[in-house]
């Protein structure tokens, strides 16, 4: 008991070391130093001080949800980072109307995120091209994206197909893959409901209208120039043809006119050069998609 001065309780000892430690870490010396000149000592000032501490704990609890607030509050209107995100992902982005947020739930929207898919995996060097038939280069490789390795992993333990097939062939198992992926990336939003107030459903919805907004606009650059298609990088080219083929995700007079024509022509052919026989690829993948659009009503069209 070396520690209780002469006349001082072991109970007011240990208050005092308590009060010590507190006025060491600079926490509240302020207030103790005004109450102890006003005659305040003893339990009293140990109460003052841990209301103190609890005041400011509150204080910096009240500043960090704030600034938690802003963090989660931001995504909203920043740009896409479009250097993350795969080409089927980014097509099925663009598919979306972010004016509505309405889902985009088609089979042509199906169709053009598959097709991406396959044109990534061929600009890769993980599909090639044998006779018009899509073939695995490897029984090994993989992306390290789920969604393109899924379907690779589709490939190679199917029949051999041509790529106008696979375009279609299961085509709402990649959409829906890559629907998933968005969520996790926090593009879009699922959200619970129950039809007739019974089943229960989900609906998915843009989280990041900007983001769909600022693919858009990309795409409609990417397709009115006035950049030469050569200077276009190969996943862009893709993006902006694939879009146009399926009229999707673009305004209709970026795709109408023999210019307009021309342009995606040449972009067709830009994302065409990538690896050999990427030009037979892109137009079987391209022919499929443009077909598909060619037959949607002009009112379906984004």
């Amino acid at each position: 008991m070396t520690a209780v001065g002469r006349g001082e309780s072991t109970k007011e000892a240990l208050l005092r070391q308590r009060l010590g430690r507190l006025e060491r870490r600079g926490r509240t010396r302020r207030t103790h130093v005004g109450y102890v000149g006003r005659g305040v000592s003893g339990p009293q000032t140990s109460n003052v001080l841990l209301q103190s501490a609890a005041t400011e704990a509150m204080s910096n609890l009240d500043t960090t949800r704030l600034a938690c607030q802003r963090i989660y509050a931001e995504p909203e209107e920043a740009p896409v980072p479009n250097g993350s995100l795969s080409l089927p992902a980014r097509l099925c982005l663009l598919a979306w109307d972010p004016e509505r947020s309405s889902a985009a739930e088609t089979a042509r929207v199906h169709h053009l995120v598959r097709a991406g898919a396959l044109t990534e995996l061929a600009q890769r060097g993980l599909l090639t091209d044998d006779e018009g038939i899509a073939t695995p280069a490897d029984l090994d490789s993989r992306t390290g994206d789920a969604v393109l390795d899924g379907l690779l992993e589709l490939v190679r333990e199917s029949l051999p197909h041509r790529w106008r097939t696979w375009v279609r062939l299961h085509a709402r198992v990649t959409f829906d893959a890559v629907r998933e992926q968005l969520v996790a990336e926090g593009y879009l939003r699922a959200e619970k409901k129950r039809v007739l107030g019974v089943f229960p459903s989900v609906e998915y919805v843009l989280a990041r209208g900007a983001a769909a907004r600022a693919l858009r606009e990309e795409a409609r650059r990417v397709l009115r120039g006035p950049q030469p298609a050569g200077e276009v990088s190969e996943r862009d080219a893709a993006l902006a043809a694939l879009a146009a083929a399926a009229g999707l995700g673009v305004p209709e007079g970026t795709v109408t006119g023999v210019r307009a024509q021309d342009r995606i022509t040449e972009l067709a052919r830009r994302c065409a050069s990538a690896a050999p026989g990427m030009r037979k690829v892109v137009s079987e993948v391209w022919d499929a998609v443009s077909d598909e659009g060619a037959r949607a009503p002009a009112s379906a069209r984004g």
